[in-house]
């Protein structure tokens, strides 16, 4: 059995960029989903293989460490990126993972110009960072649902209370 040599998924913006042109110039599309994965969990699972049906060739941003602390507050991330980005590399629906520093993945959304941007039903397509910038190249914007019951902020308030 072939192993999946996750580090060679995990990617800087340039080495994203690179990518994108060479899987967009073979004809393959190319989807963007992203988020802090502080706990991988069934929700996320979920998100990331639904996001990857969307087209050929799907690209995880996921917060850096400061981001996810502005984001959700201290204590967090619980894990720290390396972990968080290595272990969303190892899916077998990630193509390539690529993190960012900011609080939104707009940068890199610039730069890798998906066809297809992934949000969860939490959000609506008129509201999605850089939704307007992918339609604007005529790509389009993709809302799926939570898969109920998993947050991570309950896993982590669970684990805190005992």
């Amino acid at each position: 059995m072939t192993r999946v040599d996750t580090q060679r998924r995990l990617c800087t913006l340039a080495e994203a960029t690179h990518l994108a042109d060479t899987w967009r110039n073979a004809g393959q599309t190319i989807a963007w989903t992203n988020g802090c994965f502080d706990l991988l969990h069934p929700g996320h699972i979920d998100s990331i293989e639904r996001a990857a049906g969307f087209a050929d060739r799907l690209f995880v941003g996921v917060n850096e460490d400061a981001s996810v602390q502005r984001l959700k507050g201290p204590g967090r991330p619980l894990l720290p990126f390396a972990a968080r980005a290595r272990i969303v590399a190892a899916l077998a629906a990630v193509d390539a993972v690529v993190g960012f520093s900011e609080d939104t993945p707009l940068n890199a959304i610039m730069a890798i110009r998906p066809d297809v941007l992934v949000k969860g039903g939490d959000y609506d397509a008129a509201s999605v960072v850089g939704g307007s910038e992918v339609r604007s190249w005529g790509g389009r914007v993709e809302i799926i649902p939570l898969t109920p019951g998993w947050s991570t902020t309950a896993i982590e308030s669970r684990l805190r209370q005992g």
